[in-house]
């Protein structure tokens, strides 16, 4: 009995390395390729896997999909909670953590992109996707909760949230400009959205500026 429990053991973790393998290779890809070009075959490949034995571990892409999207809230909530316990707890503190992983990490902002653009998931991996994403929302609750801003309320959450997001998203790729002017413009920006929310006020120092 002991035995077979072991063994069992071994497998379960030997099937969760594979699945972290897969995972990595997978946001390997999405931060140099666009995922709409990317296959399972892709995929399978980058982890040294072959094609067939990828759907031992993900039935679909969309699963793998999801599954990179909750490695990136995790270490989301592991940067602001650092943030937190460096006592940089204001709005803009931690919006600012939340827009320079989306800046630093091209995986995440295409992952999020293709959700929201295509709205179209795999019927199997669609739980998981509405897990992950009240994950977020429940952490960013937490977050603002403990900023002392929004009291709480989840639309506070979403209209900050789509603001903070809407920003990176327009700007992220800003025509003409190198990356230290982009970075510095949607820094920027967040700093005005988080003194918009938090005190319905333009601060100062962000007024009049050139863009």
């Amino acid at each position: 009995m002991g035995s077979n429990s072991t063994f069992q053991k071994l497998r379960q973790n030997e099937r969760q390395t594979r699945r972290r393998l897969i995972v990595d290779a997978a946001m390997a890809l999405f931060e140099k390729q666009v995922i709409s070009s990317i296959g399972m075959r892709d995929i399978a490949e980058k982890a040294g896997i072959s094609p067939a034995a990828i759907y031992r571990y993900f039935p679909s892409r969309d699963e793998i999909l999801v599954e990179a999207m909750s490695r990136h809230i995790h270490m989301i909530e592991a940067r602001l909670e650092a943030r937190l316990e460096a006592g940089k707890a204001s709005l803009e503190e931690l919006a600012l953590a939340s827009v320079e992983y989306l800046m630093e990490h091209d995986s995440l902002f295409q992952l999020m992109g293709h959700f929201m653009i295509t709205g179209s998931i795999n019927p199997k991996a669609l739980e998981k996707f509405n897990s992950v994403q009240r994950y977020f929302l429940n952490l960013l609750d937490r977050v603002n909760l403990r900023a002392g801003v929004g009291a709480g309320s989840r639309l506070f959450t979403h209209a900050f949230y789509a603001s903070i997001l809407g920003v990176v998203m327009a700007f992220r790729n800003y025509p003409g400009r190198d990356k230290k002017e982009i970075e510095k413009h949607v820094y920027r920006l967040a700093s005005l959205v988080c003194s918009l929310f938090s005190t319905g006020k333009v601060p100062p120092n962000l007024t009049n500026q050139e863009n």
